[in-house]
């Protein structure tokens, strides 16, 4: 019969291992999740380049091209 498998990773803010079926998992504690939360709302976390939309590259790169001409 096989087994069930549990995931092991590591908690993100102290590195110590955490299995998925953790209450707190991803994270070992309730401190590294407040942890966590707190880089988020300080603004620690960024994302470092402007996410385009596919559309918008295409209207960007033909200026030309009308869009709404009424």
């Amino acid at each position: 019969m096989p087994r069930k498998r549990t995931l092991k990773l590591r908690c993100p803010i102290c590195k110590k291992a955490v299995k998925s079926s953790d209450a707190d998992f991803p994270f070992c504690s309730d401190r590294c999740r407040l942890i966590d939360l707190g880089k988020w709302a300080s603004g620690a976390y960024v994302i470092s380049s402007p996410v385009v939309d596919a559309d918008e590259a295409i209207r960007e790169s033909n200026p030309e091209d009308p869009e709404d001409e009424s």
